[in-house]
């Protein structure tokens, strides 16, 4: 693959460039691909010590899927978001705006569901395909903020929309811009498509096509410090600047490498990222387990002032 600028660096610490990652994607910093490139099997082996303290009962409960929900459960539990984090861990659940106004809504349903998203104004609306019935909204705290909340948007038979669950987030290190630029360390503003998937680990039951690969890495460290080892564990493709269709990790960048790329949600590491979404990877897991092909499913993001115009 050819070397391409990514924004995908999980939230590494701005360095000088050096040889392309495994993925073709090029390293921030070379000593700390250097340090951290033992740093998989370390982790394995704790996997392995995990998976034998859940016991043969466990292992029976959790099926074929267990090497992945085992770690993931008990990293969604240890997680810590840091600083930066929006009402908790980014494995906690908050009260997302549009959650909670969709919840106090005079116009909600018994079922809590209301006819249009929340804290989305006419012109936002508007960008969302007719056919979507999948939208996952990712609402900033702020325009300069890398904290955002997570929330699925299902639409039920009667053309209403149904909120689920809202999980605490983290957006690029500078916050959102509409007019993103390839290092410029802010999230895209906009509606995009969500039409592949992939990671470092296996796929764990995801209708999406999913490519699983060992380059899905991102090593170094985030900027807090924060290890980003399983960061790209599991990775959702926002097709900003991509073509649908092709691995997370295709680098061909239809608007041109200037215009960034390598946008995805993924795992949440505890800090602002380069220009990704990021939630626990418990939440991760959910997410790859809902979303539908057949719903078309869309994601929103911005801050919430954008959002509403």
């Amino acid at each position: 693959m050819t070397a391409t600028t990514s924004d995908a660096h999980a939230g590494r610490r701005p360095g000088p460039a050096t040889s392309p990652d495994a993925d073709g994607r090029r390293s921030d910093d070379a000593e700390d691909q250097s340090r951290n490139r033992h740093r998989r099997p370390r982790r394995r082996k704790r996997r392995v010590m995990a998976l034998a303290a859940v016991g043969v009962a466990g292992l029976a409960v959790l099926g074929a899927g267990y090497t992945v929900v085992t770690r993931h459960a008990g990293a969604a539990a240890a997680d810590t978001a840091g600083r930066h984090t929006v009402g908790g861990p980014a494995g906690t659940a908050a009260l997302a705006p549009g959650a909670a106004a969709a919840a106090a809504s005079p116009t909600a349903a018994p079922d809590g569901s209301v006819a249009m998203i929340t804290g989305l104004g006419p012109k936002t609306r508007a960008a969302i395909p007719a056919a979507t019935r999948q939208v996952l909204v990712a609402s900033g705290k702020a325009k300069n903020s890398p904290d955002t909340v997570v929330t699925l948007w299902t639409r039920t038979g009667n053309g209403r929309w149904q909120p689920g669950a809202a999980w605490a987030a983290h957006n690029a290190l500078h916050g959102w811009t509409a007019s993103h630029h390839a290092s410029d360390l802010h999230s895209p503003i906009g509606v995009f498509t969500l039409s592949d998937a992939g990671g470092f680990d296996p796929d764990p039951g995801t209708k999406l096509p999913y490519h699983h690969s060992a380059a899905f890495q991102a090593g170094g460290v985030g900027f807090d410090g924060e290890p980003l080892d399983e960061a790209f564990d599991y990775v959702i493709a926002i097709d900003y600047n991509r073509v649908p269709g092709t691995s997370p990790l295709d680098g061909t960048q239809p608007l041109g490498a200037n215009r960034g790329g390598g946008i995805w949600v993924h795992v949440d590491h505890g800090g602002p990222t380069h220009g990704c979404v990021s939630i626990s990877a418990a939440h991760m897991v959910d997410l790859l387990h809902t979303l539908l092909p057949a719903d078309h499913p869309v994601i929103v993001m911005g801050d919430r002032g954008s959002l509403a115009t």
